[in-house]
């Protein structure tokens, strides 16, 4: 059965670390495998780290989309679906289109459906009053094809296909004599059933006579015609009727709008368009792609059928790490091992908390209550997570729940957990070509605490050749990240697995002081060291927002 209910994003935190970009696929597959009603995307909110580049390279998945904000898009409105038209489309078509349509403006594109102008309702009226104007065909460049549409007309003698009105026109109202004083060469003459008046056009070389009320054409005339390459119609219209529908003939593009056009991309966000279409008068805005290419029309009344993208949030639960414009979602749930933030939700969610290593233990569980087996693939990105999360069964996070899950997993990935390990976090911990916001932004969080704001991040080093290489990296930067980021703090850990100690890092009028107060160490130059400490999540944040509330008791 194909899916064709609404798409669900499943999201991990910013900066995401190897157990929010796995979980986040591993638990889309396992929805799209149990709920065929909804469609199920895996999504990040930050850029893949290496050691989870890593694992999906080793399990040849490709990484999820890209999603740095949520908010309402115009990708997310029912908008106008409507077709472009051509420039040469004539004001009689268009009229026509635009009532067909129920709107008030058409978007002019060419060939490679790429926008060139806009011609609304208004426009198209305001073309009528150019009916004074005897040259508006000629400036307007019209198709003779568009002149046989306008009149109904029929052709009698010459080719129209790829050519365009040349002179002024004329209305034969009088006698030949008369008409000859004003009609020139290339000029569109509509006169009636008078032979005489016929004549006196083609010998004043015309470029097109239109013969009024349907009346027949001799022969003679017709030969005429075709020997001096004049173009002759026959409609079925009178003389005054033609002459006025002879002005719609003139293509749209004569009449549209072509500079300065506001158009939206598919990605604007729906706030940022609501206030544009409040400051000006149009109602309808072209939404084109990046190239230029048009996609539909929005309106303001499109905008009241706005759905909110639709989350799962994985391995997080607090809006300070969530992707932005979280607050315009709808959360649907929220699978995660963390203390229990600040993220609101319109309504009872699905909440999935637990004391565990990785959210991907939590993960791996639900496969289980399900009754679904994963496939290599994502067996082995969720033992790749909890390895990640575990410190390979280090940290004091690690639960002997996340330990059975792994050796599960690591069966049905059929690798060998030690050697995996081992490469991953070789991997990861290599800083070689990275910039210093690179490395910060690899595991990287903020948290805040009474009334303290501030970040923590991580790196775990399988060897000291890593953690100097990361440290010499990171110091001079730290200073700089600080004011950039607008926090109170911030602390950077090297974690060195081997000896199961913590290098910790740190920024701020008062960090070391307030290190010093939560660990019980000394801290040198910006660094203390932290035996034993492992765990951001258990051992790092508790133990810092208990040294900040201790000195700023609310």
């Amino acid at each position: 059965m194909e899916q064709s209910g609404h798409k669900v994003k499943v999201i991990g935190h910013k900066n995401p670390d190897t157990d929010s970009i796995c979980s986040a696929i591993a638990y889309a597959a396992l929805k799209n495998a149990v709920d065929k009603t909804h469609r199920y995307e895996p999504c990040r909110a930050g850029l893949v780290n290496r050691e989870s580049q890593f694992a999906l390279d080793y399990f040849g998945v490709e990484p999820p989309r890209l999603y740095t904000d949520v908010s309402p898009q115009l990708q997310d409105v029912d908008y106008r679906l409507d077709t472009g038209v051509d420039a040469s489309l004539s004001l009689r078509r268009a009229w026509n289109l635009l009532g067909e349509r129920k709107a008030d403006t058409l978007c002019v594109v060419d060939g490679e459906n790429v926008l060139r102008g806009l011609v609304t309702i208004r426009d198209v009226t305001r073309a009528y009053m150019d009916m004074i104007d005897e040259e508006i065909l000629a400036k307007a460049g019209t198709p003779y094809e568009n002149l046989v549409d306008a009149l109904d007309a029929e052709i009698l003698a010459g080719e129209v296909a790829g050519k365009t009105v040349e002179g002024k026109l004329v209305i034969g109202a009088g006698s030949a004599e008369m008409m000859e004083a004003s009609i020139g060469k290339g000029d569109v003459v509509i006169v009636s059933n008078r032979a005489d008046s016929q004549l006196a056009a083609i010998e004043r070389e015309a470029g097109c006579i239109v013969v009024c009320q349907g009346a027949k054409v001799s022969k003679t005339i017709c030969s005429l015609a075709e020997e001096h390459g004049c173009i002759l119609l026959c409609s079925p219209h009178s003389t005054y009727v033609a002459g006025q529908m002879a002005v719609q003939a003139a293509p749209v593009g004569h009449y549209m709008v072509s500079e300065n056009l506001l158009t939206f991309s598919p990605h604007s966000l729906v706030e940022t368009v609501t206030k544009v279409m409040a400051s000006v008068r149009y109602r309808y805005f072209p939404i084109v792609d990046e190239s230029e290419h048009y996609l539909g029309l929005v309106s303001r009344r499109n905008l009241l059928n706005l759905e909110k993208k639709r989350l799962i949030l994985v391995d997080h639960n607090e809006k300070a790490q969530a992707v932005d414009g979280l607050e315009e979602s709808e959360i649907l749930e929220i699978i995660d091992h963390h203390r229990i933030g600040a993220v609101e939700t319109e309504g009872p969610v699905y909440f999935r908390n637990m004391p565990v290593g990785a959210t991907c233990t939590i993960v791996y569980q639900l496969y289980k209550e399900q009754g679904v087996v994963p496939d290599r693939a994502r067996a082995g990105l969720m033992l790749s997570a909890i390895l990640s999360d575990t410190l390979m069964f280090r940290s004091p996070t690690c639960t002997p729940m996340d330990e059975a899950a792994a050796g599960e997993l690591a069966k049905l990935a059929e690798v060998d957990m030690e050697e995996y390990a081992q490469a991953m976090f070789d991997h990861g911990g290599d800083v070689s070509g990275k910039s210093p916001e690179e490395l910060l932004r690899t595991d990287y969080k903020i948290f805040t605490g009474g009334g303290t704001r501030f970040g923590v991040g991580q790196s775990i080093c399988m060897s000291d050749k890593n953690r100097f290489a990361g440290e010499e990296l990171l110091r001079p930067y730290l200073d700089t990240a600080l004011r950039k980021q607008g926090v109170d703090f911030i602390f950077y850990m090297f974690t060195d697995v081997p000896t199961s100690t913590t290098e910790l890092m740190m920024a701020g009028d008062g960090a070391a002081e307030l290190v010093e107060r939560a660990f019980g160490v000394e801290a040198k130059n910006g660094l203390a060291t932290l035996p034993g400490v492992m765990s951001r999540k258990k051992q790092m944040i508790p133990a810092l927002l208990s040294a900040i509330k201790a000195e700023r008791p609310q």
